[in-house]
């Protein structure tokens, strides 16, 4: 007989090895039961990143003497009952191995009461009872994880160096408090504080304990109803990024959760105000009914699947692209203070000092103090520049494209005329009238007016103006070829090739046609006039990287790019020195376009010197 039944005590070993993953994973799984236990106060404490002890304590409901005994079986829970209930979890923990797995790699003890009388004190060595007897009547748990993977010692192989594993125990707390802020947490190792949190329900002000003072003074509240979501949490100003989307959270229904695609509709949402490599700070918490939400795909239920996910990515999108039309996002330089400067927390009468995890204390160091300063987008309509000229290159194209004139082209100071400098032009709600007093070394343009000095970008500038108006142009194409006098000659990988031949009818459609030529040599002989000229090799290439890779040719995304690197490429560069009247039409087209606040790659255009600022610098005040 080759088929036998596992015992239960391998059982559970094998289950730990999907839940148990490191210290953190133990942490997760007790304080989640915490939560669970409508506890307002959890305290973690930990000796040796976890893996000598960890202790949760805290104040909820408790267990009977019966139910402490029977937590401890293999699928034990009090969360589903039946069936359907996994189609309606509202609950962090449903599943009911993970107390059970636990034990089963390590030393463990529990307290809990149920407050009215004497608790219960159990005592487990590798899933195997020692001891019970009884404990005082405390109302809430208190339990206690030692030497884990004592008995799997090649579990212990795997573990990374302590500050790695706290810096994970710390990171999850710091998601367990954004997704309750009216949860008191409180965490300590090695006898030190760690992490603490006031449970005021004031997610801003965890945010602030997580983050630090100075992001949590830069993050936008946003909040959105529907008939299926209700969306509410904070987004940081454009200015604020990190290297790592890790700093997005998002929580649904109380659980953090990772999901790509939704993050993917985050960073669409901020889409050319992220400089590349960059991402925001968010935190969402997002209600809906548990039958449009499945937790129950994955056994750490990290992961988890949207019923109408689609719906869910286009709110989201939206409201945060919503926030941003409606302010301005300036930058503003501010000196650094000698001394440490008061705390966000004594500002708004918080009672716990800023703490950060363990993970992002050497980047924030850095990064709270010097992060990048990128502006805001807007979606106000695209107005036309008073001034055209045809481009020369694009004389070929059935249509003839305009573009607003570059201040890289000769223009005679005589003909701008005195009304480019009148006494007060019309207000712009988003952007301030500006005027122009200078150059630094040919490539940042000074300007000022009664709220203080600017320094504009002027390369990043026109690119953002160019990149609007070739947006605008691509985007409206007229839906026909442009015939070459001397055909486009290409020479494709293998791999290439096949995907060319097997979507030869995609690309026919979009007007770009293959005609093979030898075995992996192909010849163009038209192309859809919209196509920028000086840059046919690349969008058709471009092109094909995009159908190898999404299997399908998004024309839109193809525009947009054409439309950034034709902006780049034609915007002036630094080092060119420009007269006050192209200043002062740069500033002007600038304060025309929809978002006039970073260039196409997300890099900011204008920084702003306040007059306080200014009178600092010179100690005018003090």
């Amino acid at each position: 007989m080759k088929i036998v039944q596992m015992s239960d005590a391998l059982a559970n070993k094998i289950a730990a090895g999907e839940v148990v993953e490191r210290p953190a994973s133990v942490v997760k799984e007790l304080v989640e039961n915490s939560i669970d236990a409508n506890s307002t106060w959890i305290k973690v404490e930990i000796s040796e990143a976890g893996l000598q002890q960890i202790k949760i304590t805290d104040n909820g409901d408790g267990m009977s003497e019966a139910d402490c005994e029977m937590a401890f079986l293999p699928h034990a829970t009090s969360k589903v009952k039946n069936e359907s209930d996994l189609f309606h979890v509202k609950t962090l923990g449903f599943r009911g191995e993970a107390l059970a797995s636990i034990a089963s790699v390590s030393k463990m003890s529990i307290k809990s009461s149920e407050g009215n009388e004497a608790g219960t004190h159990l005592k487990l060595e590798g899933g195997k009872k020692l001891e019970k007897k009884k404990s005082d009547a405390r109302k809430g748990t208190e339990i206690i994880v030692e030497d884990l993977f004592f008995n799997t010692p090649a579990r212990l192989k795997y573990m990374k160096s302590l500050h790695t594993e706290l810096g994970h125990i710390t990171d999850l707390l710091n998601r367990l408090a954004l997704a309750h802020p009216e949860i008191r947490f409180e965490a300590i190792h090695n006898d030190k504080g760690l992490f603490k949190t006031a449970g005021t329900g004031d997610l801003l002000q965890v945010i602030s304990q997580v983050y630090g003072m100075n992001v949590a003074k830069k993050m936008l509240p946003v909040k959105q109803e529907t008939l299926d979501y209700s969306i509410a949490g904070y987004i940081a100003k454009p200015e604020v990024t990190r290297a790592s989307r890790s700093y997005i959270s998002i929580i649904i229904n109380g659980r953090y959760i990772k999901s790509v695609p939704l993050t993917q509709a985050i960073i669409r949402a901020y889409h050319t105000l992220l400089p590349i490599g960059r991402s925001p700070i968010v935190v969402l918490r997002i209600e809906m009914d548990p039958i449009l939400v499945d937790v129950n795909v994955h056994p750490t239920k990290l992961e988890v699947r949207f019923s109408k996910d689609k719906e869910l990515f286009t709110v989201i999108e939206e409201m945060i692209k919503s926030k941003f039309r409606e302010i301005t996002l300036i930058p503003e330089v501010q000196q650094k203070p000698k001394t440490k400067v008061q705390s966000f927390q004594s500002m708004m009468k918080f009672d716990e000092p800023v703490r950060e995890s363990v993970a992002e204390s050497n980047e924030n160091a850095q990064e709270i103090e010097n992060n990048q300063q990128i502006p805001s987008i807007g979606s106000y309509e695209i107005k036309e520049t008073t001034s055209y000229h045809v481009a020369s290159d694009e004389s070929n194209s059935s249509e003839v494209i305009q573009e607003p004139i570059g201040q890289n082209e000769k223009q005679s100071e005589n003909e701008i005329n005195d009304q480019e400098f009148p006494a007060k032009l019309d207000s712009n709600p988003r952007v301030p009238q500006m005027y122009p007093v200078g150059q630094v070394q040919g490539t940042y343009i000074i300007a000022q007016n009664e709220n203080g000095l600017y320094m504009i970008d002027q390369h990043a500038a026109q690119e953002r103006i160019k990149y609007e108006f070739f947006k605008e142009k691509l985007g409206k194409p007229v839906n026909q070829s442009q015939e070459l006098l001397i055909p486009m000659t290409f020479e494709f990988s293998k791999q290439e090739s096949i995907f060319i031949e097997q979507y030869k009818e995609a690309f026919e459609n979009v007007g770009l046609f293959f005609e093979q030529f030898g075995n992996q040599t192909y010849i163009i002989r038209s192309h859809p006039n919209w196509f920028p000229s000086g840059f046919e090799e690349e969008v058709i290439r471009e092109m094909i990287d995009q159908i190898m890779n999404e299997e399908r040719v998004n024309i839109e995304t193809i525009r947009e790019d054409a439309a950034i690197l034709m902006s780049c490429k034609r915007s002036i560069k630094a080092n060119h020195y420009l007269n006050h009247s192209e200043m002062f039409r740069l500033l002007e087209d600038l304060r025309k376009s929809t978002d006039p606040f970073t260039c196409p790659h997300g890099r900011p255009i204008i920084v702003h010197f306040s007059t306080y600022e200014l009178e600092k610098m010179f100690k005018r005040v003090m």
